[in-house]
């Protein structure tokens, strides 16, 4: 069955809304984007897999001045899977304060909860080199 398309518009505003509240400093409310237990994969970046929102948080108050000043999300892309859950893939563009930009990929899982759909894993891929190498 395809995935319905409010389903979709839905999934799509919820990965966009992690970089308004990145962006804006509401990193107590990432429960609205993440399950619970959500498992945060930055491994790529050299760091642990963060695993719960409250890590997610913490994580991103550490980072400090650091943190990008502008997380933005494009070319979602989502495939529904056997089992209910839905696979999201979407690009990344983090913009520094210094005016330094990056890309990067991130790999979602999406599930629906009592609350409506949610990231329960996230993996972020780092984009080092052109046409995928």
């Amino acid at each position: 069955m395809a995935l319905p398309a409010e389903d979709r518009f839905t999934i799509a505003e919820l990965i966009a809304m992690h970089g308004h509240l990145c962006d804006s400093g509401e990193l107590d409310r990432l429960d609205e984007v993440f399950t619970a237990d959500v498992s945060y994969d930055v491994t790529d970046f050299g760091q642990e897999v963060l695993r719960g929102t409250t890590a997610l948080a913490e994580a991103g108050r550490a980072l400090g001045e650091r943190n990008p000043v502008g997380h933005h999300v494009t070319n979602v892309v989502l495939s529904e899977q056997a089992d209910g859950r839905v696979h999201a893939r979407s690009k990344g563009i983090g913009i520094y304060a210094d005016g330094r930009s990056g890309s990067l990929t991130y790999e979602d899982t999406v599930v629906r909860v009592d609350q409506g759909w949610r990231i329960s894993h996230r993996k972020v891929l780092a984009r080092r080199a052109p046409l995928g190498k």
